[in-house]
């Protein structure tokens, strides 16, 4: 019996090591991961990965969470004595709900603005560089 950690989630099932890679079955897929199959790719709430055209995921009643974990990213780790695969988050986007650092810079008249005084507004910052 396999036990799998997954994101946050903990379960027992019986998995399939192949070539250093586990194989779960496809009908224990959402348990195990919270993703599902649709015709759009894999889901999960209102995110879908679309299964790359040659992606090693599928495989007739299996479902290769080692494969999926390394193209989202995650890092991965296997304890073979106790039969334990553990699947870490996948990392976050930098450009998702991320918060970039204050600066204050002059403008052509000399008066100092922060990116502090734009929070809650949109902002296009240019840059150039000439090297």
């Amino acid at each position: 019996m396999t036990t799998l950690l997954f994101d946050e989630r903990e379960i027992q099932l019986e998995g399939d090591e192949r070539d250093g890679q586990l194989w779960i079955p496809r009908e224990r897929l959402e348990a195990a991961t919270g993703w599902h199959e649709t015709a759009r790719g894999l889901c999960r709430g209102a995110s879908c990965i679309p299964v790359p055209p040659g992606a090693r995921w599928l495989d007739g009643e299996y479902f290769n969470a080692s494969a999926f974990a390394a193209h989202r990213r995650q890092g991965q780790a296997r304890d073979p004595q106790r039969d334990v695969w553990s699947f870490g988050p996948a990392p976050e986007s930098r450009l998702a709900g991320g918060e970039a650092p204050d600066f204050t810079l002059p403008d052509f008249e000399g008066r100092l603005h922060s990116l502090s005084d734009q929070r809650g507004k949109k902002v296009l910052l240019l840059t150039w560089a000439s090297w």
